[in-house]
């Protein structure tokens, strides 16, 4: 293949571009393209010095939208000292590369946009529903769920992967955790799907509408909230909102717009990512049938470091933005005071310093020291546990009732640059009886 990126000279600062551009890797059209294209700009981009990319310029009803470009991060060694260094780096400003509108604040500032002292506040406070108690009370819901779902397919002999099983299991579990009802599963569902999928097209078919499209989405997951909330108010029922209602910590507890805000950021980090590590999860041993054997032969000899190298080299979350506080300097590139810096978790967990044939998919992979978590600091991610336990329980599942199950073509891209996700994949299996 021919090298097919143009990217900017290492050290300049490119002004926003008015035309969209591909090869940009902060641009959603990058990670629209076919895998392989992917795969080899992300392997060319990776081994280039830090780079700075420019951001886009909108218009008419998007004008609110800023993006004026960042300094990508594509190595493991330099986002862990990102991630380490939040005094400098910070979060305050937003996790993505658009700066969107005062009003979007209502909604989608949760704690991985904050800074201490504050994120520290409701960090020790929400922390308390990822207890070992509470993931306990959880466990069962998981194996349940997880059985339900295959029920629900294993007839049909053939399935979209993404809609009818992966993205079923953390949807259930998260409300399941928040005690939101059965009934309200795909209204959550489509919401989250609007808020992280605004860039493309199936989601939010007029782009003109993306800002109220998105702002609507928050609005109506926050006013779910708040019912269920209320509902819980001087009860014990066993949920993460119950405790979150009516516990205190230190003398605090979180107000109606944090519960809120906290809600939406669970369902989207808890849901989409976990769904998409599901889903790259079966194009990988689908490639590799030889791994799939190694896994499936030893199921729980092997369940930690295959579930590990899913996430390494799915990387849901492909990356983060921080903000620099104050004039820093970076592989020996100096960093202005306010300029973005991406977190680039993808490029990081390809990074051949680091990872032995970083491209390879390798079930039996040790050690492992991905960032598909975030990396360490304090806005490592709370659910990553929950998020392990729910791809180890979903393909103990898969393997045990549908054996044979496997991806039958090319992944359906989310056009997201926030977001490695995957629509679509079809698969197919040879169809067996239900449990229930």
């Amino acid at each position: 293949m021919t090298d097919t990126v143009t990217p900017p000279e290492p050290g300049t600062k490119p002004p926003p571009a008015n035309e969209p551009d591909p090869h940009n890797i902060i641009h959603n059209l990058f990670w629209k393209r076919p895998r392989t294209e992917v795969d080899h700009d992300v392997r060319t981009l990776s081994a280039r010095p830090l780079t700075y990319y420019p951001g886009f310029e909108f218009t008419g009803d998007l004008g609110a939208i800023k993006t004026p470009g960042a300094w990508v991060v594509t190595r493991h060694a330099t986002i862990l000292e990102v991630s380490r260094t939040p005094q400098v780096y910070s979060s305050l400003a937003g996790v993505t590369i658009n700066d969107f509108p005062p009003e979007f604040n209502e909604y989608f500032n949760s704690i991985i946009a904050m800074d201490d002292p504050r994120h520290a506040r409701l960090r020790k406070l929400v922390s308390a529903g990822f207890t070992p108690r509470m993931l306990a009370r959880l466990e069962d819901s998981v194996v349940d769920q997880a059985r339900l779902i295959v029920d629900e397919v294993c007839e049909r002999g053939e399935c979209d992967f993404v809609t009818d099983v992966a993205a079923r299991l953390p949807l259930r579990v998260v409300c399941d955790l928040m005690g939101i009802p059965a009934s309200e599963h795909d209204f959550v569902f489509d919401q989250t799907n609007v808020i992280l999928g605004a860039a493309d097209p199936e989601y939010v078919p007029e782009i003109g509408d993306l800002i109220t499209a998105i702002l609507t989405a928050g609005q109506a997951l926050a006013g779910l909230m708040d019912e269920v909330a209320e509902s819980k108010v001087g009860k014990d029922e066993g949920d993460l909102t119950s405790l979150l209602v009516n516990a205190e910590v230190d003398g605090e507890q979180l107000t109606r717009a944090e519960l809120a805000s906290f809600f939406i950021l669970l369902v989207i980090a808890g849901n989409e990512t976990t769904r998409n590590a599901i889903s790259w999860g079966l194009l990988y041993l689908t490639d590799n049938p030889e791994q799939r054997a190694l896994w499936t032969d030893d199921f729980e000899g092997l369940a930690h470091t295959a579930v590990e190298e899913i996430v390494r080299l799915a990387s849901p979350v492909t990356y983060m933005r921080r903000t620099a506080l104050c004039d820093a300097e970076l592989e020996g590139q100096k960093i202005d005071e306010g300029d973005m810096v991406v977190m680039n978790y993808l490029c990081a967990n390809r990074d051949p310093a680091v990872f032995d044939n970083p491209e390879t998919f390798d079930v039996r992979r040790h050690p492992n020291p991905h960032v598909g978590y975030g990396g360490p600091g304090p806005h490592f991610c709370l659910g990553a546990h929950l998020a392990r336990r729910e791809i180890k329980v979903m393909y103990r599942e898969l393997f045990s009732r549908l054996g044979d199950i496997r991806a039958t073509g090319e992944p359906d891209p989310l056009s997201s640059a926030f977001i490695h996700g995957i629509k679509h994949l079809p698969a197919a299996f040879t169809p067996a009886k239900p449990t229930r």
